[in-house]
């Protein structure tokens, strides 16, 4: 007979843990500024890290908050929206701009894109030139993402009225003037013309080859962002430009002459060896700070004669290098469900 132990800890039958593991999204709900977006995990996660880290300046979390602690009710689907303060206008102008850049350079099946005529290039060069392992410029579409986050400082001219009130706050007069002069700098859309002052003004070699980098890598020393919008309630204006890495290979309308399906490719070397120096740029956004100093014209308050202000800008760019991969996009767009609440 086998004796009974009379240890509480040995006669307790063992219970089976409970699976903890969270649920990973497939997709999630975000609400910028009131207007809801459901995006697909994997578009999010291949947006440039500099959008990500204003997406969620505290961590993205991709899996259900309440998963650990769900009880099996009726609640467990219900959806989780994370609230996220960032311009709506710009998400959209950034998640259209990779949908198109993925379709034009992978194609569809009826639409053959660039890859398919391009790819025998990771086959045939020598392994010293531009090794697909190495060089992933080969393979996939490169993106050149440019951001400015510019705050301004107005300094109207000496009034003999108060521009604050009894509490220290803006007036109505001095409210007027801060508003106008954000008008004027959202205006001034050209992208290196702050930049390329500072440089003339400073003589600062370093920015200078900045910008004849980035105009030798995609930009025009004429181009202007592609979105850019005053922030609500702040003398802040955001700012994106986007544009393809000039890689060096060019398609040619005539066809092959050892394919006449496909379109003639070729590759220019010095071009390529230039836009791979981006490539330090891939997934690790660069910055740079510089103070602007600027007189505007804006128009007086209350129809007023106009009246010229001093500005202080602080402008920080930051600077990344984005690739699309194929299928990690797909739905950038067609799955990007906007509702306005």
């Amino acid at each position: 007979m086998t004796a009974v132990s009379s240890s509480p800890i040995t006669q307790v039958t063992p219970m089976a843990a409970p699976n903890l593991q969270p649920q990973l999204l497939t997709r999630l709900h975000l609400d910028l500024r009131s207007q809801r977006f459901s995006v697909d995990r994997d578009t999010i996660m291949n947006l440039p890290e500099s959008v990500l880290l204003c997406l969620f300046p505290n961590g993205l979390v991709l899996s259900r908050q309440s998963m650990a602690f769900t009880d099996g009710g009726d609640n467990d689907d219900e959806e989780e929206v994370y609230n996220v303060d960032f311009d709506p206008d710009c998400l959209t102008f950034v998640l259209e701009f990779f949908r198109v850049t993925q379709e034009n350079f992978y194609g569809s099946a009826t639409n053959p894109g660039l890859f398919a005529a391009q790819q025998h290039l990771a086959e045939t060069l020598p392994v010293h030139d531009f090794a697909p392992t190495n060089n992933p410029l080969l393979t996939k579409q490169a993106i050149i993402v440019l951001r400015e986050e510019l705050e301004y400082f107005a300094i109207p001219p000496k009034s003999d009225e108060p521009s604050t009130d009894e509490h220290g706050l803006p007036n109505d007069t001095l409210l007027d003037v801060k508003r106008k002069c954000g008008n004027v700098l959202l205006e001034k859309r050209n992208i290196f013309t702050a930049l390329q002052r500072n440089v003339n003004k400073e003589n600062n070699v370093a920015e200078q080859h900045l910008i004849d980098m980035l105009c030798m890598s995609g930009f025009d020393r004429e181009d202007t962002w592609g979105y850019r919008a005053l922030e609500p309630h702040r003398c802040s204006i955001s700012s994106i430009a986007l544009v393809l890495l000039k890689t060096g290979i060019q398609h040619l309308d005539t066809p092959s002459p050892t394919n006449p399906s496909v379109n003639h490719v070729l590759l220019d070397s010095q071009q390529m060896a230039t836009a791979q120096k981006l490539l330090l740029f891939w997934r690790k956004p660069a910055r740079k700070c510089w103070w602007d100093g600027l007189e505007v014209e804006v128009p007086g308050y209350e129809s007023g004669p106009p009246k010229a202000v001093k500005l202080w800008a602080r402008r920080v760019w930051t600077l990344e290098l984005s690739l699309v991969s194929f299928g990690s996009l797909c739905s950038a767009c067609s799955g990007l469900i906007v509702v306005q609440v």
